[in-house]
């Protein structure tokens, strides 16, 4: 069930997260508090708590300082995708200080380049960020699976991968083509275009 509902929340900004900043930053701050806690397997109550404050957080602080929000929404984002690659990059236990400096290091590179690039940084960003949550809720669901929220290396780490990588591509495109005006995308219907060449 647990994974379920990760699945939904990151289906959500996966392909939906450029539509509305206060769902993102809701959808990233429960990925990143659950990211973070899942770095060393705690309870699934633990999990939902850390998800729970983790959104409530990273909500009170994009709207305390809103000026800055592109800013912090890529931070998020930034973190969440960094919190993914910790735990994919490392094997057996986790390290606290290696985990540290990938989720800042990622955050503060994110951040910066959403605070530079505004949506269409976002777009990937929260393509990215919802697609790593996809992975790990399938993970949960069963055992057969449980390789997409801890790979081992070889194959499994390798389809892990190309798995997140192919998702966040397909929520950039769904996502680029749902919200092409938001973006500032002009989109060409094909068929219009043809009909106006031949009028013309």
């Amino acid at each position: 069930m647990s994974g379920i509902i990760v699945v939904l929340i990151g289906a959500l900004l996966c392909f939906y997260g450029i539509r509305s900043l206060h769902l993102a930053v809701l959808a990233l701050g429960f990925g990143l508090g659950w990211f973070v806690a899942d770095l060393f397997n705690p309870s699934l109550s633990v999990l939902f708590l850390f998800g729970l404050i983790g959104a409530v957080a990273s909500w009170v602080v994009t709207t305390l300082v809103f000026k800055f929000s592109a800013y912090l929404v890529g931070g998020l984002a930034g973190a969440l995708v960094g919190a993914r690659t910790a735990d994919v990059v490392q094997t057996g236990d986790k390290d606290w200080a290696l985990s540290a400096i990938v989720i800042i290091a990622v955050a503060v590179a994110a951040a910066f380049l959403a605070d530079k690039y505004r949506e269409r940084a976002l777009l990937w960003l929260t393509s990215i960020g919802g697609a790593s949550m996809i992975l790990n809720g399938l993970g949960r669901t069963t055992d057969v699976l449980d390789f997409l929220r801890h790979p081992e290396p070889g194959w499994k780490q390798l389809v892990a991968t190309v798995a997140w990588v192919a998702l966040s591509v397909a929520g950039w495109m769904i996502q680029r083509h749902l919200f092409a005006e938001k973006l500032g995308i002009k989109v060409q219907v094909v068929g219009k275009k043809k009909a106006a060449d031949s009028a013309g």
